[in-house]
């Protein structure tokens, strides 16, 4: 089979090039070879792979390929006067795949060669298809730059997966952080930052300073685990009896504080707080023996201070904790500066 091409050495000289069939297969794994009436002669073996269902020989050309660029070809004369240029075709009925093709005639005009190429269509074909190296020419790099090309991808999805570890180890460093160890619940710096954002974004929200009241009698007669477990304990109590959005905080031994975001009304206030008074009144159980120990809360909200300060509340909240143990312990109390609602129960206000 002879292949007119122009020589290196003598450009206008045309010389015929004769190449067996078996040799077009190993230099051009994507070839067609139309005879002179436009079917298919012979078709290179990837190219016979990716038509496993039809036999190319003798088939149309036109009938198996739309050629899309450039526009109006149609016949093998249109082919024979496009010889040389570059061709975009695709299968018909075959939707996606695509080619990138050149058509050159034969030498005393017997037929013409098409040889395609995949071109940026390679990646969705050798994966459709399950095309390897050896369904390329030796010399073609489609197969290297695939392995680049995953090789990519493979860091890329490594380096994707290592961000998330590192974010997420990140992320529970931080919880770790703000988080009590003992009783999983928020600790100072966790409730410093809670009320600096409260305080800076003038949400309204109601505060509640707790703290236990012969805490120190159950360290000292039952042990250290003891306390802990009370602790412990309190803590799950403080969970149940708050919302979900609400932060408990231990700020420190026997020491606790809810901030309530948006729940400044007095009457739920302190009905929430004679709740947990009530619950933490209760004796604990510890490895058979009881622990008992009562709560003192003092209360108050943001919206009874013109210039409100996270200190300023916290300190007065703290201010009425006191006053609520001198009262007697075991009980609640608002602060002076928080006006009552009518139904609330009298809460004798710290002084």
């Amino acid at each position: 089979m002879a292949i007119r091409k122009t020589s290196a050495l003598t450009p206008h000289d045309p010389v015929a090039v004769t190449l067996a069939q078996a040799a077009l297969d190993v230099m051009m794994p994507l070839h067609l070879t139309l005879a002179a009436d436009g079917t298919v002669a012979a078709a290179g073996p990837t190219l016979r792979k990716l038509f496993p269902q039809t036999s190319l020989i003798g088939q149309p050309f036109f009938d198996l390929f739309e050629v899309r660029r450039p526009g109006g070809v149609r016949s093998v004369s249109d082919l024979r006067l496009r010889a040389g240029l570059k061709l975009m075709l695709a299968p018909r009925g075959a939707e996606g795949q695509g080619f990138a093709g050149i058509a050159l005639p034969f030498a005393g005009g017997s037929g013409i060669l098409v040889n395609l190429s995949f071109g940026f269509g390679i990646l969705d074909a050798v994966r459709a298809h399950s095309l390897t190296d050896a369904d390329f020419a030796a010399t073609d790099l489609a197969m290297e730059l695939l392995y680049l090309v995953e090789a990519k991808s493979a860091v890329t999805e490594e380096l994707r997966a290592l961000n998330l570890r590192l974010q997420g180890a990140k992320r529970m460093a931080e919880a770790q952080a703000l988080t009590d160890t003992l009783t999983g619940l928020r600790n100072r710096r966790a409730l410093d930052i809670v009320m600096a954002e409260a305080v800076a974004n003038g949400h309204p929200f109601g505060l509640m300073h707790i703290d236990l009241d012969y805490f120190k009698a159950v360290n000292d007669t039952l042990g250290h685990a003891a306390g802990d477990h009370v602790l412990r304990e309190v803590a799950r109590v403080l969970r149940e009896e708050t919302r979900r959005d609400d932060t408990v905080a231990r700020i420190g031994g026997d020491e606790f504080v809810v901030v309530f975001p948006g729940l400044i009304q007095t009457f739920q206030l302190a009905g929430i707080a004679e709740r947990i008074v009530a619950r933490l009144s209760e004796p604990f159980r510890h490895e058979g023996r009881l622990c008992r120990i009562s709560a003192s809360i003092g209360i108050s909200v943001s919206t009874a201070y013109e210039r409100l300060s996270a200190d300023e509340i916290l300190g007065d909240a703290d201010a009425a904790t006191y006053a609520s143990k001198h009262a007697g312990r075991g009980r609640a109390q608002f602060h002076e500066r928080v006006r009552l609602a009518p139904d609330v129960p009298r809460i004798a206000s710290a002084r």
